[in-house]
């Protein structure tokens, strides 16, 4: 069975990970059959390259791929793509709906964003307002 799976690279507190399609009986940072795509968790906001033919070749074949594999091309757009091109839909209609869907998770990524800026700044003056009355 072939799975779609992180392997490590990258040295110590520092990591990058490679996408890849491996055995399942492959250890972690073994033998793999192709590098499909990278994955730097410590960049800010996380960098996520796939070569989708492949991605989508690999899944076509029926490589599993493992949770954290899924959500990061599921991050990425790809099995919403797939899914369209599944439903007969054009290309033209695929590139609409891509981009709507692009301005939706940047909207949410916008929110998330002002949250944690709310939330922050609630905490510094919660912080102030307990040093003040020290």
């Amino acid at each position: 069975m072939v799975k779609i799976r992180l392997r490590r690279a990258g040295r110590k507190k520092l990591p990058v990970y490679q996408i890849v399609a491996a055995d399942a009986r492959a250890p972690r940072d073994g033998k793999f059959l192709e590098v499909i795509g990278h994955y730097q968790p410590t960049a800010k906001p996380h960098a996520i390259t796939l070569d989708k033919e492949r991605v989508a070749y690999w899944l076509g074949v029926g490589a599993q791929p493992t949770t954290t594999a899924h959500s990061l091309i599921r991050a990425t757009g790809l099995l919403h793509e797939m899914n369209m091109k599944r439903k007969g839909r054009s290309e033209e209609e695929i590139a609409a709906e891509m981009e709507q869907w692009q301005a939706r998770q940047n909207e949410r990524r916008e929110k998330r964003l002002a949250i944690k800026t709310r939330r922050r700044q609630a905490k510094k003056a919660a912080e102030a307002e307990g040093q003040e009355s020290a």
